[in-house]
């Protein structure tokens, strides 16, 4: 593919910048101009080459824009230039353009085009696909429409777990769907890990790279706070405490019967000897109670993958556990379509992991996760039991189709009461905790608006409609005329098969989770 340069090199950047300016949309705002005018500066190069027209994208690691190039036969295409933030490490932008190059232009997976450096500045072209955002067609989405996404979602999941490629982002705003050309593409490949035999040479150099844990998004890692200087006085233990114990199977650890308070201090008294609440060769006196023994306070922080979007990340992720594989894609993708089939998003929406494991616990069960943790050796106590919660019932009572039941149990929210229902003890190496105690307010969406809950939902039939469109929708017609309008687009007909490969997806068990080539052959995809 050829380029022919905007600028000839008779004329100066800053002539090609003052020229690009006035060719700019006037709907741009001046923040806009000024970010594409330092893109500009800091890569000259693309200054010869594009029309940079807008910005379409902003990430916690970068940034991308709209660009206009003219080929050397006259056409002009549009491109998608995405701006790495200059403190990105080497190793990790050479291992993105390296899945994308391996991996991508092919079942799904969007390819690279071009890639500009200036110094420690990199920019990777790649082709731009229009789409439509999820958020905006959720309430107008077909049966059909939301099973033809799955599938070519898992079938570019499938291709890029052939090359031992984790992802670790499937989102909706990572899977590309423009709905007129019925064309799909999985894109940002900047969190992607590799398996233990993956093809990407590169991506078995990040290993060394985890060891220093980044901040994912903004969000609070509560699994990663300091903890307080030790004191002789033992600290008050919440609800909201997730105690950390040593990583170890939980089979050859015991709880000591006799005591749960905490260690005694050692004095220099030699009249009185004290008493031990530890006997030998136990860890500690606090495994699968609701407390934090000083052992265990000391202990250092377990290092554990766990990039990702919140509401999107999978259990082993959420409990820190250190071995994890393509698995926690098929479960990001497991949460997409129970989004798409309830006609919520986002459904899950959590501010730290803990939140996100009880919203977990919520639809899938609190013994259901427990026994699943226990495979993969963690060990998770919940105060109270939370029934599994059917499937089908829960997708169908969101979207209006069924009266809310009491059965549904409502999902816990980001409030004073978020993690009263559940605590957990998962085996770490230092203990975690909730924030100060007190109300948190509920974080807003993109529109202004506090985001959708369960809980709110099912209480509150007029808030059944989660997202903008189908809210205008709902204004416009009446009830009766949203049902015909549902039935129309199928949502009455919703095979069996559709629930059973969600419950699939949504295994909560890594090890047993169905794969992404498996699900490719599930009888709900059986004409495809």
């Amino acid at each position: 593919m050829e380029l022919s340069p905007v600028c000839t090199e008779g004329i100066s950047l800053a002539g090609c910048i003052k020229s690009e300016r006035g060719h700019r949309r006037s709907k741009v705002s001046r923040d806009v101009e000024i970010d594409i005018d330092i893109l500009y500066q800091a890569v000259p190069q693309l200054a010869k080459v594009f029309r940079i027209i807008e910005k379409i994208g902003e990430g916690t690691f970068s940034s991308v824009y709209l660009g206009e190039a003219q080929m050397r036969d006259g056409r002009k295409e549009m491109f998608a230039l995405k701006h790495l933030i200059p403190t990105s490490h080497p190793t990790r932008i050479a291992a993105e353009l390296q899945c994308l190059t391996v991996a991508g232009g092919r079942e799904n997976v969007m390819g690279v085009t071009y890639c500009f450096r200036k110094e420690d500045h990199v920019v990777i072209v790649m082709p731009y696909m229009e789409h439509q955002a999820i958020v905006d067609i959720i309430g107008s989405l077909s049966f059909e429409e939301v099973r033809l996404y799955i599938y070519h979602l898992l079938k570019a999941l499938r291709h890029i777990h052939q090359f031992g490629i984790i992802h670790r982002d499937i989102k909706p705003n990572n899977f590309l769907y423009n709905r007129n050309s019925k064309m799909y593409a999985l894109v940002d490949f900047g969190l992607a890990q590799g398996t233990a035999d993956t093809q990407i040479e590169l991506l078995k150099d990040l290993a060394g790279l985890r060891k220093v844990q980044r901040p994912v998004f903004g969000e609070r890692n509560l699994n990663s706070c300091t903890p307080a200087p030790s004191t002789t006085k033992q600290p008050v233990i919440k609800p909201e405490l997730l105690k950390l114990g040593k990583t170890e199977d939980p089979a050859t650890r015991r709880c000591s019967s006799t005591t749960r308070g905490p260690l005694p201090v050692r004095t220099q008294s030699s009249s009185q000897k004290p008493q031990r609440t530890v006997l030998q060769g136990l860890t500690c006196s606090c495994y699968l109670t609701d407390r934090v023994c000083n052992i265990c306070m000391s202990r250092k922080q377990q290092v554990a993958p766990r990039a990702g979007t919140p509401g999107f990340r999978a259990p082993e992720v959420l409990t820190k556990c250190p071995n994890q594989g393509t698995a926690i894609d098929v479960w990001s993708a497991g949460v997409i379509l129970l989004s798409l089939l309830s006609g919520r998003y986002p459904l899950f929406k959590a501010s730290d992991d803990l939140i996100a494991l009880t919203q977990i616990m919520t639809i899938r069960g609190s013994r259901e996760t427990i026994q699943a943790a226990k495979a993969f050796g963690k060990a998770v106590v919940c105060s109270r039991e939370l029934p599994r919660q059917d499937l089908r019932t829960l997708c169908e009572t969101l979207r209006g189709r069924r009266p809310a039941s009491d059965e549904v149990t409502p999902l816990a929210e980001a409030n004073k009461d978020s993690t009263a229902a559940c605590h957990h003890k998962i085996q770490d190496d230092t203990p975690t905790h909730r924030p100060t105690k007190g109300t948190l307010k509920q974080p807003k969406d993109e529109a202004g608006e506090k985001p959708w809950s369960l809980s709110s939902a099912l209480t509150n039939p007029q808030q059944r409609i989660g997202n903008t469109e189908t809210t205008r929708l709902a204004k416009q017609n009446s009830g009766t005329d949203c049902k015909v309008k549902e039935d129309e687009q199928g949502w009455d007909r919703v095979p069996d098969e559709a629930y059973n490969l969600l419950d699939r997806l949504l295994d909560l068990n890594p090890a047993t989770r169905i794969t992404a080539a498996q699900a490719l052959q599930h009888p709900l995809f059986k004409d495809l």
